[in-house]
């Protein structure tokens, strides 16, 4: 699964076990890479931190892409390359959440993260119903 995801290496911040500080960024990595480059004291041997979902970037960030805009010549940029660059100007915090992960590049990915959405907030009721109701006329 690695091969699908931006991943991390660095280490806690002492009293946190939930927050990282970053240090190193890679797309994509191969698992001699991430053994290499990825390792995170305090997470077993083999296992990686991945990241996907919401970021908050500090306007460096925007400096980074500008930089690699201007070398790219016209290649498309990439944003784990820019927030590699940010870990090495700037501390770089990640914070550990338990969720889901919907993949809306996929067909149908981007309704079924609208569904879970739904399907968890105050209105779960009337969207099954409206649901129900869509497939009985469907039927």
């Amino acid at each position: 699964m690695l091969r699908f995801y931006g991943a991390v290496g660095g280490r806690r911040v002492a009293l946190r076990p939930d927050l990282y500080e970053i240090q190193s960024v890679l797309e994509k990595p191969t698992p001699s890479e991430a053994e290499q480059v990825l390792s995170v004291p305090g997470v077993r041997a083999g296992f990686y931190l991945c990241f996907f979902g919401i970021h908050v970037l500090t306007p460096p960030v925007m400096e980074v892409l500008s930089e690699q805009a201007r070398d790219h010549n016209g290649r498309p940029l990439d944003l784990s390359s820019a927030l590699a660059e940010l870990a090495r100007r700037e501390r770089y915090l990640a914070l550990e959440v338990a969720g889901q992960r919907h993949n809306i590049g996929l067909k149908y990915g981007l309704l079924t993260a609208q569904l879970a959405l739904a399907l968890d907030g105050v209105d779960r009721e009337k969207i099954l119903n409206q649901i129900v109701e869509l497939l009985a006329q469907r039927g």
